[in-house]
């Protein structure tokens, strides 16, 4: 018999926007059970607490709504940590709803006891005790406005094991669905910033993870149009914006394309959009230090953390640049100095794009993503990873997001093994799309048990495996620094063939241009039919991504 408040937790969660609910199923029927039953839930079952934490970060991302993670006191919600620790670095919506064990047992050797919300307690909003299902319906109304405003992030409902139960086990709620508040900020704030965008000579426009909601990105490319200024993104904000768009020149810092950099060491002002700059877009970019910054956010907490910025506007993001470009608009910038600038980023963009389709030979990791780019749909989902040779992907336009394309990253976190255990979140909550992960055969091996989870839900996810034998990032480190590199090499490697056919896929081993063409367009079609495909492919370890070799080769790192 499923108890009331867990019938009253899933009605609540259905009615509060969330869509699927991921995790473990518990000793005792509970929310998984009670959703299994609720029309408007999909539970999606895996095998381990991680990988759901991880699914269900892949599917808030993909969905813009809440996932909901049912775990349980003591090693379910401990295990679960480190598929949390990346869904906060990203800034996804998650409800995590977890057991307490019985109050006379705390602190006394209690079975299972973890103070688990201090443990969880970094990572989260917000988190409350449910005593009974009367309780609920608020409970969860402010789990999941929490979950969705200011910077997205986790919540946690902490149901305890006594529970009061009301005569009815279906509470009313009282209120609509919470959704995303938006604001804008005064005139005048936004009047002096366009005056800093107008008198600029060399802008540039950085969209972050913020201008994935609504349709911010598309608010970026217009401001960008009216400033006359390229647009990079950080890793969590690819996706935003159409990089088919002329101004586009892939992401920034560690990420960046040459010759797209010239364009970032020569800025005069950066507009920041939805970012907190995290290291990762800072990195090998030495005009970050001294470039004056309008940093647009809707997180206040996100202004001044990696350098103070020269004006800060608090706001939503497609909001405030769609206020911006129509300030611009109307007062434009100077006509021959905006010309001079589009003509400047059109012919970067065009060396970018020559240089790009340039020979391949010698780097199995470019070859593929060229071949991926022929078979991706228009609506394709691109879950990454953040390995040494995967990196290549970051890379603009060696793979290139057009607009209808989602793409899944981590965050700064960067947890081995998220994107194969992320896939299975954004497969389940838009079956019909096609979901490619790329990812290398360590990260691979670390979430092995989400392809059962594929197998069982009929989940049709192409995974190309960048295979190097071992772990690349701490390799090509150690082999800079010339200390021993033995440890990095697994001794036998990823059975890709054999775990494919355990799992009811498919897979291929393509050696040359021609057979990697095949076989990417074999395994999209074999996904279609709800089975995961592997596509291995045999890397050396020289076939380093272009950020990599600048950022890491020079002396000292």
């Amino acid at each position: 018999m499923i108890e009331p408040v867990w019938t009253a937790l899933a009605a609540a969660l259905a009615s509060a926007g969330c869509q699927a609910v991921f995790g473990l199923p518990s000793d005792d029927p509970g929310l998984l059970d009670a959703a299994d039953r609720h029309d408007l839930l999909r539970t999606v079952l895996v095998r381990d607490q991680r990988v759901a934490a991880c699914a269900a970060a892949g599917h808030a991302a993909v969905s813009r709504s809440p996932a909901v993670l049912a775990v349980t006191s003591g090693p379910s919600v401990v295990n679960a940590l480190t598929g949390l620790l990346e869904a906060a670095s990203m800034a996804v919506p998650i409800v995590v709803v977890t057991t307490r064990i019985g109050s006379r047992e705390i602190g006394r050797g209690g079975f299972q006891e973890v103070d688990q919300e201090a443990m969880a307690g970094p990572l989260l909003k917000w988190h409350t005790l449910v005593e009974g299902a009367e309780q609920v319906p608020w409970a969860v109304r402010r789990a999941v406005h929490l979950a969705l405003n200011g910077r997205p992030g986790l919540t946690m409902l902490v149901v305890a094991a006594e529970r009061r139960e009301p005569d009815t086990d279906h509470p009313q709620d009282a209120g609509g669905r919470p959704r995303r508040l938006r604001s804008v900020p005064e005139p005048a704030d936004l009047d002096h910033a366009a005056g800093l965008l107008r008198r600029a000579q060399a802008p540039v426009v950085l969209a972050g993870g913020g201008t994935r909601w609504g349709d911010a990105g598309r608010a970026v490319e217009r401001l960008a149009e009216a400033v006359v200024a390229p647009i990079f993104t950080t890793g969590s904000g690819r996706g935003s914006v159409d990089e088919t768009h002329p101004l586009t020149m892939g992401l920034a810092g560690l990420y960046a394309t040459p010759p797209a950099t010239e364009l970032l060491e020569g800025c005069d002002l950066l507009l920041a959009v939805g970012t907190r700059l995290e290291e990762t877009v800072r990195t090998g970019w030495e005009a970050f230090a001294r470039v004056p910054i309008v940093h647009v956010d809707q997180d206040h907490a996100a202004f001044d953390t990696a350098r103070t910025s020269d004006h800060r506007l608090l706001g939503d993001a497609e909001l405030v640049c769609a206020e911006l470009a129509a300030r611009l608009r109307d007062r434009p910038p100077d006509p021959a100095r905006a010309r001079e600038r589009g003509e400047r980023i059109g012919a970067l963009r065009g060396r970018l794009l020559t240089e790009a389709a340039g020979d391949v030979t010698g780097s199995p990791v470019r070859r593929a993503l060229a071949c991926l780019g022929d078979v991706l749909d228009d609506d394709a989902i691109i879950v990454q990873e953040n390995g040494l040779h995967d990196m290549w992907s970051y890379h603009f336009p060696l793979l290139t997001v057009r607009r209808g394309m989602s793409v899944v990253t981590p965050g700064e976190q960067t947890m081995m093994g998220f994107g194969v255990a992320a896939s299975v979140g954004a497969a389940s909550c838009v079956p019909h799309r096609q979901v490619v992960v790329l990812a290398g055969d360590g990260a691979v091996s670390l979430s092995m048990n989400a392809l059962a989870t594929m197998g069982d839900l009929r989940l049709g996810v192409v995974i190309v495996v960048f295979d190097n034998q071992g772990f690349g990032w701490p390799r090509h480190l150690r082999r800079l620094d010339g200390a021993p590199a033995h440890l990095t090499r697994f001794r036998a490697p990823l059975p890709v063939a054999e775990l494919a056919r355990a799992f009811g896929g498919w897979s291929a081993t393509p050696a040359t241009e021609a057979e990697t063409k095949e076989a990417l367009r074999t395994a999209c079609e074999v996904a279609k039919t709800g089975q995961p495909a592997l596509v291995r492919i045999a890397v050396p370890d020289d076939d380093v991504p272009a950020g990599v070799d600048r950022v890491f080769s020079g002396p000292g790192h």
